[in-house]
């Protein structure tokens, strides 16, 4: 491989560094001609392909391309773009799909509560929102006969949330102590995001202070629910901060591949449990406590060793977000925190550990979790392969590059002699995407003979070395250099182009920036 003279927005973000910028909220850079007009603005007619994978971050952007009566701000109104997603962000935007869901998880957990007649309620606040709700229901977005959701609006007056660990905590607790004492619910979903959450910005004390706010807000949830005689579950979705160093000692804000906490509290009852299961394994045991029918296509099994004396009449499910498993140490964040509440909870009930990364939840081996594939889990009681496995194993096997979808986009780009612009995540650990599909979307690009081909690179620092936005994109540049294809013309922080709570105006910045070519000039 030859190595590129020169790698100019590779360049422009450590400029960017020096300037105290981060890849998360980096301000938009926008490469420019001679006459220092933008380059590979998103025009009228060109066609657009937007690689990222999970989907829930990557609907407002995708909305404020395409939406003819798009009204949250000002947009161009004659785009009329050929617009491709990797995999469905939402059923109902107007784009065309290249890797289409197999359809909804069919039997998950809340299906067969609400098949049982039982009431549930899901709380958490706007952060986790889709977790709770569209990936613990098998990917379904409309709650089940007798499902009810409160969520709690995220705080809009700080722009990262180590300005305020504790997040909208209280307001949670509050709620799930309504539901408690309230005897129309018969299984209640309780989501504490905080860990997840600010465990995603570096911030060593912030941290510590939402695990400790969440070990509070679990004791007083517990409680509530002990006191009305509910069964009581606790368990996450993935790991983070229990992992929060590299062994060279840098940060790693990013998810783990650890197990994670499994405690089951039934009052009345001595209960053990198996020394260690996986996540497939929460759906079983919870219909098990109900008394209710397994179906047959949850391959996970229950973690009681024995049945309860009589099925339980209510049940909470607390899911403590992020709260991974791991030996204490100096880079155990978990472990180093004031957590009395899930220390006792683990030393006076029964506890194991779940498998809640890899192939258990139908990830790639190697492959850390995350908040979609382990509410997924949680909910499926089986094992559902990822998407990016999907995909994969089509670059694999070469039916990535006969892709109807894609084939039909460029040779519609081809035919109208316009661009084509690809545009997502720049990771090879995120789960919104990697760098091997945008590698081969490029090579397809050159077999197809497309002459226009821009990128539009999203920066995120989760799971990554510091400034590691900087070596990827150099790695794009040199990648587009050795195939003579492409041309990387645009680069944001994943703060402004990933937004899924409504911050229209951190939208609009990276809107602006891919349409109208407005930011930093490179």
């Amino acid at each position: 491989m030859s190595r590129i003279p020169f790698c100019p927005m590779s360049q422009a973000i450590c400029e960017a560094y020096k300037r105290g910028e981060d890849d998360e909220t980096m301000d938009p850079l926008v490469r420019v001609g001679a006459s220092g007009e933008a380059v590979g603005r998103i025009c009228p007619r060109d066609g657009v392909i937007f690689y990222n994978l999970r989907g829930e971050r990557e609907i407002e952007l995708t909305r404020a391309l395409v939406e003819k009566d798009f009204k949250e701000f000002p947009v161009r109104g004659d785009l009329q773009l050929t617009f491709a997603t990797m995999v469905e962000y939402d059923s109902r935007l107007p784009v065309s799909v290249a890797f289409p869901p197999e359809g909804e998880v069919k039997d998950t957990l809340c299906e067969v509560i609400s098949r049982g007649g039982l009431r549930q309620i899901k709380i958490t606040e706007a952060e986790k929102a889709v977790h709770v709700g569209y990936f613990l229901n098998g990917k379904q977005l409309e709650p089940f006969p007798g499902e009810e959701r409160l969520i709690v609006p995220t705080r809009k007056d700080v722009a990262l949330f180590d300005e305020a660990p504790r997040m909208s905590i209280d307001r949670i607790v509050w709620g799930a102590l309504e539901a408690i004492g309230n005897p129309r619910y018969d299984f209640i979903v309780v989501n504490l995001p905080n860990v997840d959450v600010v465990g995603h910005i570096e911030n060593e004390r912030a941290v510590m202070e939402a695990v400790s706010a969440v070990d509070e807000a679990a004791g007083k949830v517990v409680k509530g629910a002990l006191e009305q005689g509910l069964a009581v579950v606790v368990t996450a979705d993935h790991g983070t901060v229990e992992k929060w160093l590299y062994p060279d000692g840098k940060i790693d804000t990013g998810h783990t591949t650890s197990p994670v906490p499994f405690i089951l509290i039934l009052p009345g009852e001595k209960v053990a449990l198996k020394p260690e299961g996986s996540l497939t394994d929460v759906a079983p045991t919870i219909l098990s406590l109900f008394g209710l029918k397994i179906p047959s296509s949850m391959t996970g099994t229950s973690l009681l060793l024995h049945s309860p004396s009589a099925p339980v009449k209510r049940a909470l499910l607390l899911i403590l977000d992020g709260w991974g498993v791991a030996p204490p140490g100096a880079g155990n964040l978990i472990a180093r925190a004031y957590t009395p509440v899930m220390d006792g909870l683990k030393k006076n009930y029964p506890y194991t550990t779940l498998f809640a990364a890899e192939e258990s939840v139908g990830l790639p081996a190697g492959t850390v979790g995350n908040s979609e594939a382990g509410h997924l889990h949680i909910g499926a009681g089986r094992v559902i392969q990822s998407d990016r496995v999907k995909i994969d194993r089509a670059i694999q096997d070469g039916s990535f590059f006969t892709n109807p979808v894609f084939r039909e986009l460029m040779a519609k780009v081809r035919k109208g002699d316009q661009a084509l612009h690809l545009m997502g995540i720049v990771s090879f650990f995120s789960s919104h995407g990697s760098l091997e599909h945008l590698y081969a979307l490029l090579e397809m690009a050159k077999r197809e003979d497309l002459k226009k081909v821009y990128i539009h690179a999203m920066l995120g620092r989760r799971g990554e070395r510091p400034e590691s936005g900087a070596r990827y994109v150099g790695e794009i540049e040199e990648k587009c250099y050795n195939l003579q294809v492409g041309e990387v013309v645009s680069v944001i922080g994943r703060y402004w182009a990933m937004d899924r709570e409504e911050n229209w105006d951190r939208i609009e910045k990276a809107y602006r920036l891919l349409v109208f070519g407005e930011g930093r000039p490179v």
